[in-house]
């Protein structure tokens, strides 16, 4: 048996908060051992939210060249991919070499180890090399895979870590891929492979209408590509209001996007050139196929069980300070609470500080953010009017559209959008609010702090708001407040 190597805190997965919880437990002088099996800094920096924003930039600026005229004289406008591909893999990705990161984190005076993490007794994680990584070191000097520093692994690729303080999850998720009859074997996408496309495909079918999705299908189709997006459920975003759910599915049909809704995918073949996907009596084909329908923890080959943890649960329960049970922590996909980067972050202070010691407040689940970056961007906090009234709250809705604002008749091409709020009528508080349009999750800010301090409605209400902007339009929301 291998003898186990003594650590402070053992830190599995080093994504946003993996890699924050961790850099900072190194900085305040704790031995700290990260453990991770593919890139520091996660899923979001190299095929998620930076790459993606990249693209929806590029994708929204064709748009608004397609907006000039009539308010600005004439336009016509190219698109090019190449320079997209070229931007994500310089700027964002180094050509996906997470070295910069890595020796980062051990600059912090933490101890990186590559490969996969199982948590195999109380405190202890069993780390098993992947394959390819080699060299170790204290400096973490050598090549560990994709072009990374570290340390790696030692003997037969295996080594134990102890920790003495705790041992801290944050793994992430990956891309679930439904047990659809055919789809395993077939070339298809995943958002790790969408980002690293050199090329726009003549047509792309999108397996999956929420928000990863949505936005994918949107950039693709405004880069050339003929996009057909096919969702078992009756809208797309359904995790969203139904009027952003409408307002999407408006925008995809004006930009010749296909939607399939109350689709279920019942089989995909694929002939070597070409994808079909069928959905009942109606089959859709292109040349590429993205899958974009969830996210899974997988905590079973984590070895949670050995932490008293359910293997087979889909997320990990915390309570306020993210303890999952005794000398285990967990923050981020895993908790269950939202895919977010922001979330990941947010949890991850408060395990630090819970490590440290260093008290303050508990997490606090009321007024997270989300935003989906189609354009118009579809912003949202707290709850939705139909979750509210789930919750059995007394509810009062209040809408306004973003074109007849004034910033809105301004702006004018491209002002398609909505705010609404949701008021819990018993307390006056906003419990949820959406903001749909230009900038809409920029607008979504002062929404969420209404929502989190629980401010009156009297002084939402009582208060000026900016002339012209597209925030003034919270203001007529609040006044359309109508009856529970």
């Amino acid at each position: 048996m291998d003898q186990p190597e003594p650590t402070d805190v053992v830190v599995i997965g080093m994504g946003p908060g993996g890699e924050y919880a961790a850099g900072a437990l190194a900085e305040a002088g704790l031995h700290v051992t990260a453990v991770e099996s593919r890139l520091v800094g996660g899923e979001c920096p190299y095929y998620g939210c930076i790459p993606s924003k990249m693209m929806i930039r590029a994708a929204n600026l064709i748009a608004e060249t397609r907006r000039v005229p009539g308010l600005a004289g004439t336009s016509t406008v190219t698109p090019d991919w190449s320079p997209v591909a070229l931007r994500i893999r310089e700027e964002a990705t180094d050509y996906w070499n997470d070295k910069k990161a890595a020796d980062r984190f051990i600059g912090k005076g933490g101890h990186l180890v590559r490969g996969s993490g199982t948590i195999t007794a109380p405190g202890q994680v069993t780390v098993r090399a992947e394959e390819g990584s080699s060299g170790e070191g204290s400096t973490g000097e050598g090549s560990t895979g994709e072009g990374s520093t570290g340390e790696g692994s030692s003997g037969a690729g295996r080594r134990v870590f102890q920790a003495r303080r705790g041992i801290v999850i944050a793994t992430g998720t990956e891309p679930a891929i439904p047990p659809i009859e055919g789809l395993a074997g077939t070339p298809y996408w995943t958002n790790r492979d969408i980002v690293q496309a050199e090329q726009v495909p003549e047509s792309l079918i999108v397996l999956g209408g929420g928000a990863i999705g949505a936005e994918f299908a949107q950039v693709f189709a405004r880069f050339g590509a003929a996009v057909t997006v096919v969702e078992a459920l009756p809208r797309l975003l359904s995790f969203e209001e139904p009027e952003a759910s409408e307002l999407i599915e408006r925008i995809f049909a004006a930009e010749g996007i296909i939607v399939h809704t109350n689709s279920p995918a019942e089989r995909v073949s694929h002939d070597g050139t070409r994808f079909t996907v069928h959905l009942g009596d109606t089959t859709v084909t292109g040349e590429r196929l993205l899958v974009a329908t969830g996210r899974r923890a997988g905590l079973a080959a984590l070895g949670v069980a050995a932490a008293d943890l359910d293997a087979s649960a889909g997320s990990i329960p915390t309570d306020g300070w993210m303890r999952a049970a005794d000398g285990v922590w967990a923050l981020g996909d895993v908790t269950g609470k939202g895919a977010f980067t922001h979330m990941s972050m947010y949890q991850a202070g408060i395990v630090v500080r819970d490590i440290l010691g260093q008290g303050g407040e508990q997490a606090d689940y009321r007024a997270v953010p989300r935003v989906t970056f189609t354009d118009p961007e579809i912003g949202s906090v707290g709850q939705t009017e139909g979750q509210a009234r789930a919750a059995g709250l007394r509810v009062r809705t209040g809408m306004t559209q973003v074109p007849a604002s004034s910033r809105g008749w301004i702006h004018k091409a491209g002002n398609d959008g909505f705010i609404k709020v949701v008021e819990d009528a018993g307390r006056s508080v906003l419990v949820g609010a959406s903001s749909a349009g230009p900038y809409g999750g920029e607008v979504l800010s002062a929404l969420q702090v209404a929502v989190r301090a629980e401010v009156p409605v009297a002084t939402l209400r009582n208060m000026p708001y900016a002339f012209p902007t597209f925030h003034r339009a919270i203001e007529d929301a609040l006044a359309n407040l109508g009856s529970s």
